[in-house]
Formats: structure tokens, C-alpha cells, sequence
């Protein structure tokens, strides 16, 4: 999200988390004039910034500027990189980009140094397709670390998402689905969501 009065009807909203891309060639990138001082106030979700192969001088720089609670890791980014934004108190969300080649068994590497795993679509641009993968897929997942499901989540397949009988899923990511444009949210559309979810 970058657009303070959308991002002000989404909290009204009260969601887990809300998101902020740092990814330049994302078309959700919140740009390089955010207000780090209006965004460091807004209080209620976790702020999480997002990020693709980021200087990790510059995540941690953006952590304190905006009071990022988490940080959501959409790039190759190296276990021993997200220890140490762990290290720092901020949790960490390590995304994956899944289709049928993808290997389970590296997940290891990480199960000591992100604090939860985000099972995305398997793209070039790392998210953010509005693509679903097939969640039949997520049998091959054996590790205990809970999850969030994202990639293609909408109004159309929410049911289907709430429907999947795994313990582990702990967050459902809505984005693409549920806007107007790119970085700006369908109020309506996401609190008739909501309440779906809620109503489960």
C-alpha cells in the first residue's frame, strides 16, 4: 500500500498485517517519498516492509525509519540474512515461489531463521501475479513452521483457501484481488472479504 488515505480505510478494517513494497520495479513500489514520520504513528496491524534482495543496511535503515514490525523477504535472500534481521526483534517472513519443480527440502536451510514461510506463485517478477498455484502442492510441505498462503487469493476462491485443512496455515495474503489499482485497496471487496474470514 502507499496512498494514506486508502491505507486509512484499510485500518478501519483491523487487518494482522499490512504491507509496504521496497521492491523498485514492483508497480505497488511505495516510491522513494513515503512519509516515514505518518507512517511511523499508524498503530493497530504489523507494518511489514517487503523487500527482494535488499541491502541489508538499507532494511534495517527502513525498519527504524518506519517502524517496520516485520519484514516480508521475496528475493534469494541467504539464511544467515534473515538471522540476523531476526536477531533485531523484527520477525521474519521468508517468501517462496512454488509450482511443480519446487523443492521442499531447502526450506530446512531456513527453519531456525525466519519466524514464518510465505508460499507464493512462482514468477519472475517475485509476486504480486494475482496467479494462484496449485495448493494441492502444499502436501509436499512437511516442515512445522506455519505459513502464509498468498499468490491469486480473491473473492472468487476465498472458500477454497478457508477450506484447506492444515494447522500450519496461519495468514491469508490479500492483494492483487483486491484493488482498483496497483498499491490502492477495494474497501467494499476486502470487507465483505473479511468478514467471510471471519464468519469461519
Amino acid at each position: 500500500m502507499r496512498d494514506p488515505e486508502n491505507i486509512r480505510d484499510v485500518l478501519t478494517l483491523q487487518p494482522d498485517y499490512i504491507g509496504f513494497i521496497f521492491y523498485p520495479a514492483s508497480k505497488r513500489f511505495v516510491g522513494s517519498s513515503f512519509d516515514a514520520n505518518w507512517m511511523a504513528q499508524l498503530e493497530g496491524p504489523n507494518k511489514t516492509g517487503v523487500f527482494v534482495d535488499a541491502d541489508e543496511e538499507q532494511v534495517n535503515s527502513y525498519i527504524r525509519q518506519y517502524g517496520f514490525h516485520a519484514v516480508q523477504l521475496h528475493g534469494n535472500e541467504a539464511p544467515a540474512y534473515c538471522a540476523r534481521l531476526k536477531a533485531t526483534g523484527t520477525t521474519v517472513i521468508k517468501a517462496f515461489g512454488i509450482d511443480e519443480r519446487f523443492d521442499w527440502a531447502r526450506l530446512g536451510e531456513y527453519e531456525h531463521t525466519a519466524d514464518y514461510y510465505l508460499f507464493d506463485t512462482q514468477s519472475k517478477q517475485h509476486g504480486g501475479t494475482g496467479m494462484r498455484f496449485n495448493w494441492k502442492l502444499l502436501e509436499g510441505y512437511t516442515f512445522e513452521k506455519p505459513f502464509f498462503l498468498s499468490g491469486g487469493i480473491g473473492i472468487e476462491n476465498i472458500q477454497e483457501a478457508l477450506k484447506i485443512d492444515d494447522d500450519r496455515l496461519y495468514a491469508l495474503d490479500l492483494n492483487s484481488k483486491f484493488e482498483t489499482a496497483p498499491g490502492i485497496k477495494d474497501i467494499e471487496l476486502l470487507k465483505q472479504t473479511l468478514q467471510t474470514i471471519n464468519d469461519e
